[in-house]
């Protein structure tokens, strides 16, 4: 999916409701400061027959063609919000036949990010935004932006903060991080959350000092690549999802790897990344290895 200069674009998917663009104006935004391309998609599930015996096939025709029809307005709409914003940033759209989850994780195969929206309204909205937010993160091969509705407050000094635990996913994480914060002019606070075990440890402060050696040496090296970036990275003593939740509060993003050290064989998403994925309030952005 790749254009013919080589660049992956930023995929969003387009929320039919007008008014959840929170998700289309971040991915506008980061194409513009990425020099990338810009993918909008429209999933509206798999069509069935809708009729039963005896009932004419035109029928169901013209029921799927005014889907369609509907569709190619709801992405004719993202278009022009998104010229509106970034007259510059070169724009395209794909309206699917398909479940949303796997339609963008086809897409997300060429892309550099994929970028849905989430809401955190109502139990029953969260559930329906969970099917395709948690197969999407745990399966896409490229990072994910989950923006939620409605914005968050940020604050200043403006600042990313990236969950480390010495995993390949958390050093993919931190890699991301910094490119996003260096994209914004913003600090980094890299934190690494020590939760102890039930039976406790011998040697707290043993634990706690290599705690801080993992951390220091996954961050090792980025600040040369990234001179321009603010880094501050500490060892915090807590439950994972709640010390990153808290931590994010009202920072521009959270980036966290899609399975952490702890994870087991199998798993499909890490349960930091799935906890924080739900308790945080700003865009989460979750890196596979």
């Amino acid at each position: 999916m790749a254009g013919a200069d080589g660049r992956r674009p930023i995929v969003v998917g387009v929320d039919p409701d007008p008014s959840k663009r929170l998700a289309l104006a971040w991915a506008a935004d980061e194409a513009d400061r990425r020099r990338l391309p810009l993918r909008l998609v429209h999933a509206q599930g798999v069509p069935t027959g809708g009729y039963r015996s005896g009932e004419t096939r035109p029928s169901w025709e013209e029921w799927n063609q005014a889907l369609h029809e509907l569709g190619d307005q709801v992405l004719e709409e993202a278009v022009a919000f998104v010229r509106s914003r970034h007259p510059e940033v070169e724009v395209s759209t794909l309206l699917a036949e398909g479940e949303p989850a796997w339609v963008l994780r086809q897409e997300a195969r060429g892309a550099a990010l994929v970028v849905v929206g989430s809401w955190h309204l109502s139990r029953r909205r969260e559930m329906s935004s969970s099917s395709v937010i948690l197969p999407l993160t745990a399966h896409a091969p490229c990072p994910v932006a989950v923006v939620p509705e409605p914005e968050h407050v940020t604050q200043q000094p403006a600042y990313f903060v990236v969950g480390v635990d010495g995993s390949p996913h958390a050093a993919a994480a931190v890699d991301v991080a910094f490119e996003e914060a260096a994209l914004r002019g913003a600090h980094l606070r890299a934190l690494y959350v020590w939760h102890p075990p039930l039976l406790g440890v011998l040697d707290e402060d043993a634990a706690v000092r290599e705690c801080r050696r993992v951390l220091s040496e996954t961050v090792a090296g980025r600040t040369a690549t990234y001179p321009d970036v603010e880094l501050h990275h500490e060892v915090v003593r807590g439950h994972p999802v709640q010390v990153l939740a808290e931590a994010s509060e009202h920072a521009l993003g959270l980036v966290v790897g899609t399975r952490g050290r702890g994870g087991f064989t199998g798993m499909l998403l890490g349960s930091v990344s799935q906890g924080v994925l739900h308790h945080a309030g700003c865009p989460v952005i979750t890196v596979p290895a």
